[in-house]
């Protein structure tokens, strides 16, 4: 955790995350007109922030964009913040948050993007086969994606405890394996009032021995949408990661932790 508190250190650097939490995937010229500051200057604090995992980049098209990565946070709040002060830290922070809300003006606040980074010892082939094989799903999220995974088609995020509904269903936007995967994300199939879908993309990157995978998820409805996934992925991911290196799933459901301790 070295890297992470050296970037954290230098208010710079802290201003650039303030900035990405603002608007995340910007630009590095978006982030330099924002701050003023020299694209030569920005991208010397970006690349420290990057070596410490706490800002990630998706290239789109010839873009590059910048996120945050909530992984290495996260670390440091496991590593400090024990089960039995979580409540009440959270119940501090909503204080907060609502009476920030209360002093805002009326107009909706946009939701921001939600990327996840995560480095799994597999190949990359593994990994993709990881996220589109029924059974393999089944194992490490609890749901069997079921799809031919081609682009167009649909695909469902389908229960495994014998009565087959489906959570979230979608549909097959883009699909390059080992590498790159783009869905749409519906979790109200059943809302009275339709909504457009997310969409989640996979970024499946190899080095030697081992991949980073990229999760972003776009387009979110709301901000307890954003609340929930953020619970999610990091669960979903942890028990995908568990199973490709050692052959085995955590020993609980990760995802249920946050229900036991919230």
């Amino acid at each position: 955790m070295d890297s992470v508190f050296k970037a954290l250190a230098d208010p710079t650097r802290r201003l650039l995350l303030d900035r990405l939490r603002e608007q995340n995937g910007q630009t590095l010229r978006e982030l330099c007109e924002r701050l003023a500051m020299t694209r030569q200057s920005a991208t010397q604090h970006l690349d420290l922030l990057r070596q410490a995992d706490l800002v990630t980049v998706v290239r789109r098209g010839r873009e590059r964009l910048h996120y945050l990565n909530p992984a290495p946070i996260h670390e440091i709040e496991e590593r400090w913040i024990s089960e039995f002060d979580k409540p009440r830290l959270q119940a501090i922070s909503a204080i907060k948050k609502q009476a920030e809300e209360y002093a805002m003006t009326d107009t909706p606040a946009s939701v921001p993007t939600y990327v996840y980074v995560t480095y799994i010892r597999a190949s990359a082939e593994q990994v993709w086969r990881a996220l589109t094989d029924a059974d393999l799903t089944a194992r490490y999220w609890g749901h069997a994606n079921v799809s031919d995974w081609q682009p167009g088609s649909d695909w469902e995020h389908r229960r495994v405890d014998g009565s087959g509904t489906v959570d979230v269903f979608g549909r097959v936007l883009a699909a390059e394996p080992p590498t790159r995967l783009v869905i749409t994300f519906d979790d109200a199939p059943d809302a009275e009032l339709p909504r457009e879908p997310s969409v989640v993309t996979f970024l499946v990157e190899p080095h030697h021995d081992i991949v980073r995978l990229t999760v972003t998820h776009e387009n979110l409805a709301n901000e307890a949408m954003f609340n929930g996934i953020s619970q999610g992925w990091p669960a979903v991911l942890a028990n995908l990661k568990s199973l490709l290196e050692t052959g085995e799933v955590l020993p609980q459901a990760p995802w249920e932790m946050h229900r036991a301790h919230s």
